[in-house]
């Protein structure tokens, strides 16, 4: 397998870890005060803040993980746990969303009053939090996809908090306690947004899709434009990880040539598959008239 390497970001944990520990404060914080005030919308903004809590923790270890080395039982290590901490943290986001939507449809037609100060200082305080964490960990997100789930979840808390501030001062001069129903609502139908987004990529991945961003067809056109190719079949193309994407094929030779001979073939092969299409992790099997099924896509 050839292993041709693009230079990435180093995405780092520390930050990640530091935006644990806010999040825990911030929860603690709002959940005391969401009860202490009867704000549905600050309890909310406090279960959202827990599930962003478990989320980034499950980041975390998926993290931790996908740096470990494979092993004979591992033979790819966890490169691929950060996938799935994205796809878990997407369909968090989605389920959390849902619950709040329920709550705040149900607080419509039963609402209550609410210490609407108490209110205001906390959403500010976690305002503060949650756009420190987004700051921390910005530029690891343009660069990883786990990365960015916890990204999306700190970048909502934010939003969800600027939300519960609004609500809150229209609560503390207007009176308007429906106001905080609203804004669960619209707090919710952006999670559902995000998270939609995020699981659909992460999905994707994890079921070893063909990039989006790449044509099959078009890599087909490029290889069998190399001297000595005949044709380019059983293709499989996949991300391991979003570092990592891998093309698994059966080259037939127009030629009987020799071992050394088909290295050279192959080593042009994987430059134009590295510098048109970016794919860095390459699995040829040589053939020559050999009986088989020479279409490109073969249910193995």
């Amino acid at each position: 397998m050839s292993h041709n390497h693009i230079h990435k970001h180093e995405v780092k944990g520390k930050s990640l870890l530091f935006s644990i520990v806010l999040n825990v404060v911030i929860t603690f914080a709002q959940v005391v005060g969401g009860i202490i005030s009867g704000s549905l919308a600050l309890i909310s903004d406090a279960l959202h803040n827990f599930s962003d809590v478990l989320s980034l923790v499950f980041s975390f270890v998926a993290h931790k993980l996908s740096k470990r080395k494979a092993t004979l039982n591992h033979t790819f290590g966890y490169k691929r746990a950060e996938l799935l901490a994205a796809f878990v943290n997407a369909a968090t986001l989605i389920i959390v969303a849902f619950i709040l939507i329920y709550g705040a449809i149900e607080r419509l037609f039963f609402p209550r009053e609410i210490a609407s100060t108490l209110v205001i200082w906390l959403a500010l305080l976690g305002i503060i939090v949650n756009g420190l964490s987004v700051l921390l960990l910005k530029r690891d997100a343009d660069h990883n996809l786990n990365m960015k789930s916890a990204y999306l979840h700190l970048l909502t808390d934010m939003l969800a908090s600027v939300a519960v501030l609004i609500g809150g001062l229209l609560m503390q001069f207007y009176g308007w306690f429906w106001v905080d129903s609203v804004m669960t609502i619209l707090i919710a139908v952006y999670l559902i947004i995000v998270g939609f987004d995020l699981l659909l990529k992460s999905t994707k991945m994890l079921m070893l899709f063909t990039p989006d961003d790449i044509d099959i067809n078009q890599i087909i056109k490029e290889v069998h434009k190399i001297k000595g190719v005949n044709k380019l079949h059983h293709i499989h193309l996949w991300h391991l990880n979003e570092e990592e994407l891998h093309l698994e094929a059966h080259l037939d030779c127009s030629n009987d040539i020799t071992m050394s001979e088909f290295n050279t073939l192959l080593h042009e092969v994987e430059v134009v598959l590295f510098k048109k299409f970016g794919i860095n992790h390459i699995n040829i099997q040589p053939e020559f008239k050999k009986e088989d099924p020479k279409d490109y896509i073969v249910q193995d």
